[in-house]
């Protein structure tokens, strides 16, 4: 008991987290420090120093006191929320997302995922409902692992919602149960350190994102969700964020980092996002609310460029990583015209040098024949954009290390792809002879352009007897995920969707538009 009292008292006024605890072991139920660090929202150390004080009668990884302890205790009372007393009449839904978010794919550790509970999407979901007016806005989820995206939807099928991630398998969970529920949900492939999707840009009402929890993770999430919205004087953002109550400078880096954005906190929920993990920030996260301001702008284009590539907490993506030397290009007879990406400097001096962001973001001014662009570790994923995003006859990709995934298949209309070791060979292949083949090519190599146009031009200059208006009709009814979107954004498995969809396109109906 006296020890249990001098860990309370050193508490001082955050005391009432450890009588929580204990008012939470002291209920009769049995507990898992995983649900009792969640339940609390108590750093996982805090709550295993406070374990080792009491009396525990255990049961398998089950524990519970073995007796009260008078006078210790506290209630178990949450920090204020502003939506807990709606959840009870949403009990559907919270089922419902339970359901989505045990199919969905696992969090992977490089990305630093961390699954939220499912009343935690929904809550989110009756916050954006209850503090803003959703009919006709437009969301923009930056990376959305918890699903966000489908229990707003659900929740209000008026709002319109676009998902924006860098996870493959996340962005075919979501398109897949939107087109399966009818949700209106567009999903947009992007690696947020080398741009936001263009579709998406100067696009949203409202943006939601809960990012790497590093000042470089969250600073660069914020300044890519700012450059989502379109509502420049009403527009918010709300932003997940969590640290150890032990570690209050960690929070410090990161609103640090969002107040050189110039962004004003309108509110700040305590605890109110809860995870499956995360023990170490009590897996519990703060739910900021955001408001731009005039200076917000010309903050987040003097930064953006600058947070680089490392924002993660785990593997070579990490804040703590070195990275990996890019070697030289390897010699194949002719230099490149052309180097994208971090050379050294002393490399081919005077040879064009282009950053992935501004390769990625517009057409190159000049039309090489050979390219030589260097991906540094964690942004691998980018590979096939990059390559689409030139019409090289020749470009040689140098990686970190041997590619494990490479997308051959997405590219096969375009190049001939070899390895050796970590670089990549891709040698672009003649055009197509069959009609779908050519249309096929001719979308690919205007991958900057929007594919819809693209494809509604080859389309009428293959079929002849197509207006403007009957082919984009005909390209919306086979492809409706294509409007207003580029290749480049397009996630993996609509890329594979598009050879059957064009081929589709060649014998559909044209009574689907009208001439003019």
């Amino acid at each position: 008991m006296e020890a249990i009292a001098a860990l309370i008292a050193q508490a001082g006024v955050d005391g009432r987290r450890l009588r929580t605890v204990l008012a939470l072991l002291g209920d009769g139920r049995w507990w898992t420090l995983a649900d009792l660090v969640r339940e609390s929202a108590t750093s996982r150390r805090t709550v295993e120093a406070l374990l080792r004080e009491v009396g525990l009668e255990r049961s398998g990884d089950r524990f519970r006191l073995r007796e009260p302890l008078i006078g210790l205790a506290g209630a178990a009372v949450a920090p204020a929320d502003p939506v807990a007393h709606l959840l009870p009449g949403h009990a559907e839904l919270v089922a419902r997302m339970e359901e989505l978010v045990a199919k969905a794919p696992r969090g992977r550790q490089a990305l630093d995922h961390v699954a939220a509970t499912a009343d935690t999407v929904v809550r989110r979901a009756l916050l954006l409902d209850a503090r803003f007016w959703l009919e006709g806005a437009r969301l923009l989820c930056v990376g959305d692992h918890d699903l966000t995206s489908l229990a707003t939807a659900l929740l209000h099928p008026g709002v319109e919602v676009t998902v924006v991630d860098i996870d493959e398998r996340i962005l075919a969970y979501i398109a897949g149960q939107a087109d399966r529920l009818g949700l209106n949900v567009r999903t947009r492939w992007a690696d947020l350190r080398l741009g936001l999707p263009a579709s998406v840009q100067s696009w949203a009402d409202l943006a939601i994102t809960d990012p790497p929890y590093t000042p470089e993770g969250i600073g660069l999430f914020a300044a890519r969700a700012v450059e989502g919205l379109r509502d420049r004087e009403r527009g918010r953002i709300l932003l997940a964020y969590g640290a150890s109550e032990r570690t209050p400078a960690l929070a410090l880096k990161v609103q640090h980092a969002l107040s050189q954005l110039n962004l004003v906190n309108e509110a700040i929920y305590p605890d109110f996002n809860r995870y499956f993990g995360a023990e170490a920030i009590g897996s519990a996260a703060d739910l900021y609310i955001l408001r731009p301001t005039t200076k917000t702008w010309p903050a987040v284009a003097a930064r953006v460029d600058g947070f680089g590539a490392a924002i993660y907490t785990h593997g070579p993506q990490s804040v703590e990583s070195t990275g990996v030397p890019v070697p030289a290009p390897a010699a194949t007879g002719q230099a490149p015209e052309v180097l994208v990406g971090e050379w050294p400097r002393d490399l081919l001096a005077k040879t064009p040098r282009a950053r992935l962001t501004t390769w990625l973001a517009k057409p190159y001014a000049s039309d090489p024949g050979r390219v030589a662009i260097a991906v540094p570790a964690g942004l691998e994923a980018a590979l096939p954009r990059l390559l689409l995003a030139t019409r090289a006859r020749q470009v040689q990709v140098t990686l970190a290390g041997p590619p494990k995934d490479l997308p051959a298949d997405l590219l096969s209309p375009v190049y001939g792809l070899t390895v050796d070791g970590s670089t990549v060979h891709a040698v672009r292949l003649p055009p197509p002879a069959t009609d779908e083949g050519r249309i096929l090519r001719r979308i690919l190599d205007n991958a900057h352009g929007k594919l819809a146009n693209t494809w509604r031009e080859a389309l009428i200059k293959v079929r002849g007897e197509l207006t403007k208006k009957q082919a984009r009709a005909v390209v919306t009814a086979v492809a409706p995920w294509a409007d207003d979107v580029t290749v480049l954004e397009l996630p993996a498995h609509r890329l594979q969707e598009l050879p059957a969809a064009v081929r589709s396109s060649l014998s559909a109906p044209d009574a689907a538009g009208s001439p003019g």
